[in-house]
């Protein structure tokens, strides 16, 4: 299993509703509004790295009012 933050920012204005819309997709733990150069953390998860990433490019990416995502896959070093 490897898991994620991923980092977004968004249109002025759309924080909340792309915080909203991220929450109920599969594989997202958890997705909130905050302050500062990113407007959305998101905690998510999959069974593979490949997976995550098609998740991030063909789910996460699409909701409308993104404008920009930073994948960070969490380690346990």
């Amino acid at each position: 299993m490897v898991q994620a933050y991923i980092l977004i920012q968004t249109e002025v204005g759309k924080a909340s509703a792309v915080a909203e819309v991220i929450s109920t997709l599969t594989g997202v733990l958890q997705a909130e509004d905050v302050t500062g150069p990113y407007d959305v953390i998101v905690r998510a998860q999959a069974d593979t790295v490949d997976e995550l990433g098609r998740m991030v490019v063909a789910k996460v990416q699409q909701v409308d009012g993104i404008t920009r995502t930073l994948t960070c896959p969490v380690v346990h070093l």
